[in-house]
């Protein structure tokens, strides 16, 4: 691994999906983003992945999905504030891409373990467009969880969202978070 790498990893960080403005990434470099998610650990070469992309109106469009989906399976009626925050949703950011986790029961290949791929494809799918200069934020809101979304998304019984990727240009610096010291979360086995 070079200093370079290094220094990238050191330094990445989540943005904050409200931040995250046009441009997005082209298609060619979205295409190498997705690519290089693919590329990640695969027990059994199960791909228990897959992504949905939202650009351009699709983002406005699926905002429509999720305001029927707030209205309908909330105890109370929401707000006109509240279903035109859900409809913008998506459009917080130029590209959104939805991970799916896609679990296969297969001898030899636990669940946890195609659980566990899935999110380094979210991971490597982050990294991939922080690479290229774009912010990103992953989020595993409400709808993230919402029967209605899962049915609009048109998901299989055996897939399960396993989160929001937005993608975009960051249009304010951000403050970097705390990180844990290491002291507080390593320890060393010993016999």
């Amino acid at each position: 691994m070079t200093n370079t790498m290094l220094e990238f990893l050191q330094k990445r960080r989540s943005a904050k999906a409200m931040l995250l403005a046009a441009p997005g990434p082209t298609a060619a470099e979205l295409d190498t983003i997705l690519a290089c998610a693919a590329r990640v650990p695969d027990h059994k070469k199960l791909v228990p992945w897959r992504f949905i992309v939202f650009e351009g109106e699709a983002r406005a469009a699926f905002g429509e999905v999720l305001a029927r989906a707030v209205a309908t399976e909330e105890k109370e009626p929401p707000s006109p504030v509240r279903l035109e925050m859900e409809r913008s949703r998506l459009t917080r950011a130029p590209t959104v891409v939805c991970v799916i986790s896609r679990v296969v029961p297969t001898p030899g290949a636990p669940e946890i373990e195609q659980l566990l791929s899935c999110g380094a494809a979210a991971f490597n799918l982050c990294l991939a467009a922080n690479a290229l200069g774009y912010g990103t934020s992953w989020l595993t809101e409400w709808y993230s969880f919402s029967s209605t979304v899962t049915k609009a998304l048109g998901l299989a019984a055996n897939e399960r969202v396993a989160g929001f990727v937005y993608i975009g240009t960051d249009s304010a610096p951000q403050d970097d978070r705390d990180r844990p010291a290491l002291a507080d979360i390593v320890t060393r086995w010993q016999p």
